[in-house]
Protein backbone atom coordinates (compact mmCIF):
# COMPACT_ATOMS: atom_id res chain seq x y z
CA UNK A 1 0.00 0.00 0.00
CA UNK A 2 1.57 3.29 -1.11
CA UNK A 3 1.70 6.53 0.89
CA UNK A 4 -1.14 8.18 -1.07
CA UNK A 5 -3.48 5.25 -0.42
CA UNK A 6 -2.70 5.36 3.31
CA UNK A 7 -3.50 9.05 3.46
CA UNK A 8 -6.84 8.52 1.72
CA UNK A 9 -7.75 5.71 4.12
CA UNK A 10 -6.81 7.85 7.09
CA UNK A 11 -9.07 10.66 5.91
CA UNK A 12 -11.94 8.26 5.26
CA UNK A 13 -11.58 6.60 8.65
CA UNK A 14 -11.50 10.01 10.29
CA UNK A 15 -14.69 10.99 8.50
CA UNK A 16 -16.42 7.77 9.57
CA UNK A 17 -15.28 8.36 13.12
CA UNK A 18 -16.86 11.79 13.00
CA UNK A 19 -20.26 10.15 12.51
CA UNK A 20 -19.87 7.79 15.46
CA UNK A 21 -21.48 10.08 18.02
CA UNK A 22 -21.72 13.55 19.50
CA UNK A 23 -18.73 15.82 19.76
CA UNK A 24 -16.47 15.24 22.77
CA UNK A 25 -17.49 17.10 25.91
CA UNK A 26 -14.34 19.25 25.77
CA UNK A 27 -15.59 20.72 22.47
CA UNK A 28 -18.99 21.62 23.96
CA UNK A 29 -20.68 23.89 23.10
CA UNK A 30 -19.90 24.16 19.42
CA UNK A 31 -23.24 25.69 18.40
CA UNK A 32 -26.18 27.60 19.97
CA UNK A 33 -28.07 25.94 22.83
CA UNK A 34 -31.88 25.79 22.90
CA UNK A 35 -33.60 26.55 26.21
CA UNK A 36 -37.15 25.22 25.96
CA UNK A 37 -39.69 27.18 28.02
CA UNK A 38 -42.94 25.14 28.12
CA UNK A 39 -45.06 28.27 28.50
CA UNK A 40 -46.08 31.19 26.31
CA UNK A 41 -43.86 34.20 25.80
CA UNK A 42 -44.32 37.03 28.27
CA UNK A 43 -45.12 34.90 31.32
CA UNK A 44 -43.09 34.63 34.52
CA UNK A 45 -41.00 31.62 33.50
CA UNK A 46 -40.31 33.13 30.09
CA UNK A 47 -39.19 36.43 31.64
CA UNK A 48 -36.80 34.68 34.02
CA UNK A 49 -35.35 32.53 31.24
CA UNK A 50 -34.73 35.55 29.02
CA UNK A 51 -33.07 37.53 31.81
CA UNK A 52 -30.69 34.63 32.38
CA UNK A 53 -30.06 33.61 28.80
CA UNK A 54 -27.90 36.51 27.64
CA UNK A 55 -25.31 36.27 30.42
CA UNK A 56 -25.43 32.47 30.43
CA UNK A 57 -24.70 32.49 26.70
CA UNK A 58 -21.71 34.77 27.24
CA UNK A 59 -20.29 32.42 29.86
CA UNK A 60 -20.90 29.35 27.67
CA UNK A 61 -19.42 30.98 24.58
CA UNK A 62 -22.53 30.26 22.48
CA UNK A 63 -25.97 31.90 22.30
CA UNK A 64 -28.74 30.52 24.51
CA UNK A 65 -31.87 30.60 22.34
CA UNK A 66 -35.10 30.73 24.37
CA UNK A 67 -37.77 28.73 22.56
CA UNK A 68 -41.38 28.81 23.78
CA UNK A 69 -43.30 25.54 23.42
CA UNK A 70 -46.50 26.08 25.44
CA UNK A 71 -49.53 23.86 25.82
CA UNK A 72 -50.98 20.77 27.48
CA UNK A 73 -49.87 21.70 30.98
CA UNK A 74 -46.24 22.18 29.92
CA UNK A 75 -46.01 18.64 28.53
CA UNK A 76 -45.44 19.75 24.93
CA UNK A 77 -42.26 21.63 25.77
CA UNK A 78 -41.07 18.97 28.19
CA UNK A 79 -41.52 16.30 25.54
CA UNK A 80 -39.28 18.22 23.14
CA UNK A 81 -36.43 17.82 25.63
CA UNK A 82 -37.37 14.23 26.50
CA UNK A 83 -37.07 13.29 22.81
CA UNK A 84 -33.91 15.35 22.11
CA UNK A 85 -30.40 13.97 21.76
CA UNK A 86 -28.53 13.78 25.10
CA UNK A 87 -25.89 16.25 23.98
CA UNK A 88 -26.58 19.39 26.03
CA UNK A 89 -27.97 21.39 23.11
CA UNK A 90 -31.64 21.15 24.15
CA UNK A 91 -32.42 22.14 27.73
CA UNK A 92 -35.66 22.43 29.71
CA UNK A 93 -36.62 25.43 31.81
CA UNK A 94 -38.70 23.38 34.18
CA UNK A 95 -41.35 24.03 36.80
CA UNK A 96 -42.93 21.60 39.31
CA UNK A 97 -45.73 20.61 36.95
CA UNK A 98 -43.38 18.95 34.46
CA UNK A 99 -41.96 16.24 36.71
CA UNK A 100 -43.73 16.57 40.05
CA UNK A 101 -47.49 17.15 39.75
CA UNK A 102 -48.38 16.27 36.14
CA UNK A 103 -47.82 12.53 36.72
CA UNK A 104 -50.66 12.57 39.28
CA UNK A 105 -52.97 14.87 37.31
CA UNK A 106 -52.69 13.46 33.78
CA UNK A 107 -53.55 9.92 32.77
CA UNK A 108 -50.90 9.68 30.09
CA UNK A 109 -47.72 11.69 29.72
CA UNK A 110 -45.69 11.60 26.50
CA UNK A 111 -42.51 11.29 28.57
CA UNK A 112 -41.27 9.56 31.69
CA UNK A 113 -40.93 12.25 34.40
CA UNK A 114 -38.24 10.29 36.23
CA UNK A 115 -36.05 8.62 33.62
CA UNK A 116 -36.18 11.04 30.67
CA UNK A 117 -34.46 14.03 32.29
CA UNK A 118 -31.06 14.82 33.79
CA UNK A 119 -31.06 17.46 36.55
CA UNK A 120 -28.59 20.30 35.98
CA UNK A 121 -29.33 23.16 38.37
CA UNK A 122 -32.01 24.91 40.36
CA UNK A 123 -32.59 28.50 39.26
CA UNK A 124 -34.68 29.89 42.11
CA UNK A 125 -38.10 30.44 43.59
CA UNK A 126 -41.17 32.55 42.88
CA UNK A 127 -43.23 32.79 46.08
CA UNK A 128 -46.98 32.74 46.31
CA UNK A 129 -48.83 35.14 48.58
CA UNK A 130 -51.98 34.46 50.61
CA UNK A 131 -54.36 37.36 50.00
CA UNK A 132 -57.93 38.19 50.93
CA UNK A 133 -60.40 40.72 49.62
CA UNK A 134 -60.51 43.79 51.93
CA UNK A 135 -64.08 42.88 52.90
CA UNK A 136 -62.78 39.80 54.73
CA UNK A 137 -62.27 40.82 58.38
CA UNK A 138 -59.12 38.72 58.90
CA UNK A 139 -55.91 40.74 59.25
CA UNK A 140 -53.54 37.79 59.73
CA UNK A 141 -53.19 34.11 58.86
CA UNK A 142 -54.22 33.24 62.43
CA UNK A 143 -57.38 35.34 62.17
CA UNK A 144 -58.22 33.83 58.77
CA UNK A 145 -57.95 30.31 60.14
CA UNK A 146 -60.15 31.26 63.11
CA UNK A 147 -62.73 32.78 60.74
CA UNK A 148 -62.73 29.70 58.52
CA UNK A 149 -63.23 27.43 61.53
CA UNK A 150 -66.02 29.59 62.88
CA UNK A 151 -67.83 29.55 59.52
CA UNK A 152 -66.86 26.29 57.81
CA UNK A 153 -67.56 26.16 54.07
CA UNK A 154 -68.46 29.84 53.73
CA UNK A 155 -65.06 31.08 52.54
CA UNK A 156 -63.87 30.29 49.04
CA UNK A 157 -60.54 30.50 47.24
CA UNK A 158 -59.82 30.83 43.55
CA UNK A 159 -57.24 29.27 41.26
CA UNK A 160 -56.30 29.45 37.61
CA UNK A 161 -57.54 25.89 37.14
CA UNK A 162 -57.81 22.44 38.69
CA UNK A 163 -54.33 21.17 39.51
CA UNK A 164 -52.71 24.59 39.04
CA UNK A 165 -50.12 25.68 41.60
CA UNK A 166 -52.64 28.16 43.03
CA UNK A 167 -55.11 25.31 43.50
CA UNK A 168 -52.62 22.96 45.15
CA UNK A 169 -51.35 25.73 47.44
CA UNK A 170 -54.92 26.26 48.62
CA UNK A 171 -55.39 22.54 49.20
CA UNK A 172 -52.18 22.43 51.24
CA UNK A 173 -53.45 25.36 53.33
CA UNK A 174 -56.79 23.59 53.90
CA UNK A 175 -55.03 20.44 55.03
CA UNK A 176 -52.47 22.04 57.33
CA UNK A 177 -54.91 24.54 58.86
CA UNK A 178 -57.66 21.90 59.14
CA UNK A 179 -60.27 24.24 57.68
CA UNK A 180 -63.12 23.82 55.23
CA UNK A 181 -62.92 26.33 52.39
CA UNK A 182 -64.34 25.95 48.90
CA UNK A 183 -62.20 25.83 45.78
CA UNK A 184 -63.46 27.78 42.77
CA UNK A 185 -61.39 27.01 39.63
CA UNK A 186 -61.15 29.44 36.71
CA UNK A 187 -59.79 29.14 33.20
CA UNK A 188 -56.68 31.22 33.73
CA UNK A 189 -55.26 33.75 36.15
CA UNK A 190 -57.04 36.76 34.62
CA UNK A 191 -60.64 35.70 35.36
CA UNK A 192 -59.63 34.41 38.78
CA UNK A 193 -58.01 37.71 39.69
CA UNK A 194 -60.96 39.72 38.39
CA UNK A 195 -63.42 37.97 40.71
CA UNK A 196 -60.98 38.18 43.61
CA UNK A 197 -60.70 41.94 43.17
CA UNK A 198 -64.48 42.32 42.92
CA UNK A 199 -65.07 40.40 46.15
CA UNK A 200 -66.87 37.49 44.49
CA UNK A 201 -63.96 35.38 45.74
CA UNK A 202 -62.67 35.90 49.28
CA UNK A 203 -59.12 34.57 49.13
CA UNK A 204 -56.36 33.09 47.01
CA UNK A 205 -52.77 31.88 47.20
CA UNK A 206 -51.13 32.94 43.98
CA UNK A 207 -47.88 34.22 42.48
CA UNK A 208 -46.36 37.38 43.91
CA UNK A 209 -45.86 38.60 40.33
CA UNK A 210 -49.61 38.63 39.76
CA UNK A 211 -50.71 39.93 43.15
CA UNK A 212 -48.07 42.50 44.14
CA UNK A 213 -49.51 45.51 42.23
CA UNK A 214 -52.93 44.91 43.80
CA UNK A 215 -51.46 44.49 47.26
CA UNK A 216 -49.64 47.80 46.94
CA UNK A 217 -52.73 49.56 45.61
CA UNK A 218 -54.89 48.27 48.46
CA UNK A 219 -57.09 46.19 46.21
CA UNK A 220 -56.08 43.07 48.12
CA UNK A 221 -54.81 42.45 51.63
CA UNK A 222 -51.76 40.23 51.96
CA UNK A 223 -51.66 37.93 54.99
CA UNK A 224 -48.60 35.78 54.38
CA UNK A 225 -45.95 34.68 51.93
CA UNK A 226 -45.65 30.99 51.03
CA UNK A 227 -41.88 30.60 51.32
CA UNK A 228 -40.09 29.64 54.53
CA UNK A 229 -38.35 33.02 54.58
CA UNK A 230 -39.84 36.50 54.18
CA UNK A 231 -39.63 38.01 50.71
CA UNK A 232 -37.68 41.13 49.77
CA UNK A 233 -40.65 42.56 47.85
CA UNK A 234 -42.82 42.50 50.99
CA UNK A 235 -40.25 42.47 53.81
CA UNK A 236 -42.76 43.16 56.59
CA UNK A 237 -45.15 40.43 55.52
CA UNK A 238 -44.93 37.32 57.72
CA UNK A 239 -44.53 33.87 56.21
CA UNK A 240 -47.51 31.53 56.40
CA UNK A 241 -45.14 29.10 58.13
CA UNK A 242 -44.88 31.47 61.10
CA UNK A 243 -48.47 30.40 61.84
CA UNK A 244 -48.47 26.97 60.16
CA UNK A 245 -44.97 25.57 60.77
CA UNK A 246 -43.53 23.94 57.67
CA UNK A 247 -45.99 25.45 55.21
CA UNK A 248 -44.25 26.02 51.88
CA UNK A 249 -45.92 26.34 48.49
CA UNK A 250 -43.64 28.25 46.17
CA UNK A 251 -43.02 27.62 42.50
CA UNK A 252 -39.36 26.78 41.94
CA UNK A 253 -37.77 26.73 38.51
CA UNK A 254 -34.82 24.73 37.30
CA UNK A 255 -32.88 23.65 34.24
CA UNK A 256 -32.55 20.05 33.18
CA UNK A 257 -31.37 18.19 30.11
CA UNK A 258 -32.04 14.91 28.40
CA UNK A 259 -31.16 11.83 30.41
CA UNK A 260 -27.83 10.42 29.29
CA UNK A 261 -26.17 13.80 28.80
CA UNK A 262 -22.44 13.34 29.55
CA UNK A 263 -21.46 14.36 33.06
CA UNK A 264 -18.77 16.85 31.91
CA UNK A 265 -21.43 18.74 29.92
CA UNK A 266 -23.81 18.80 32.90
CA UNK A 267 -21.00 20.11 35.10
CA UNK A 268 -20.09 22.78 32.57
CA UNK A 269 -23.68 23.97 32.40
CA UNK A 270 -24.12 23.83 36.15
CA UNK A 271 -21.05 25.96 36.74
CA UNK A 272 -22.18 28.57 34.20
CA UNK A 273 -25.76 28.68 35.54
CA UNK A 274 -24.57 29.20 39.11
CA UNK A 275 -22.15 31.91 37.97
CA UNK A 276 -24.96 33.63 36.05
CA UNK A 277 -27.21 33.64 39.11
CA UNK A 278 -24.47 35.33 41.15
CA UNK A 279 -24.13 38.22 38.70
CA UNK A 280 -25.39 41.41 40.46
CA UNK A 281 -27.18 42.72 37.36
CA UNK A 282 -28.96 39.42 36.78
CA UNK A 283 -29.98 39.15 40.44
CA UNK A 284 -31.32 42.70 40.48
CA UNK A 285 -33.42 42.15 37.38
CA UNK A 286 -34.81 38.92 38.83
CA UNK A 287 -35.62 40.69 42.10
CA UNK A 288 -37.95 43.03 40.23
CA UNK A 289 -40.05 39.96 39.42
CA UNK A 290 -40.17 38.91 43.08
CA UNK A 291 -37.85 36.06 42.14
CA UNK A 292 -35.22 34.74 44.53
CA UNK A 293 -32.25 33.32 42.62
CA UNK A 294 -30.72 30.16 44.04
CA UNK A 295 -28.57 27.66 42.15
CA UNK A 296 -27.04 24.47 43.49
CA UNK A 297 -25.72 21.11 42.36
CA UNK A 298 -27.45 18.57 40.12
CA UNK A 299 -27.71 16.27 43.14
CA UNK A 300 -29.48 18.94 45.18
CA UNK A 301 -31.98 19.52 42.39
CA UNK A 302 -32.61 15.80 42.04
CA UNK A 303 -33.23 15.50 45.79
CA UNK A 304 -35.66 18.41 45.75
CA UNK A 305 -37.65 17.03 42.84
CA UNK A 306 -37.97 13.71 44.67
CA UNK A 307 -39.02 15.28 47.99
CA UNK A 308 -41.50 17.64 46.32
CA UNK A 309 -42.99 14.71 44.42
CA UNK A 310 -43.73 12.89 47.69
CA UNK A 311 -45.19 16.05 49.24
CA UNK A 312 -47.52 17.03 46.41
CA UNK A 313 -48.65 13.47 45.75
CA UNK A 314 -50.10 13.45 49.27
CA UNK A 315 -51.79 16.83 48.75
CA UNK A 316 -53.31 15.75 45.43
CA UNK A 317 -54.58 12.48 46.88
CA UNK A 318 -56.00 14.21 49.98
CA UNK A 319 -57.85 16.66 47.71
CA UNK A 320 -59.42 13.74 45.84
CA UNK A 321 -57.99 14.82 42.48
CA UNK A 322 -57.91 12.14 39.80
CA UNK A 323 -55.80 11.99 36.63
CA UNK A 324 -57.61 13.27 33.57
Amino acid sequence: MNRATCLVLAVLLGAVGGWAGPAPAQEYPARPIRLIVPFAAGGGSDSIARIMSQRLGQLMGQPIVVENRPGAGATIGADVVAKAAPDGYTLLFGTPGVQITNPFLMKKLPYNPVSDFAPISSVGTVPNVLVVHPSVPAKSVKELIALAKAKPGTLNFSSSGVGASSHLAGELFKSMAAVEITHVPYKGTGPSLQDLLSGTIQMAIDSINVLLPHIKSGGLRALGVSTLERNHSLPDLPTISETLPGFEAAAFVYISGRAGTPRPIIERLNKAINATLKEPEVRERLLTLGFTAAGGTPEELDARIKSETVKWKKVIEAAGLKPE
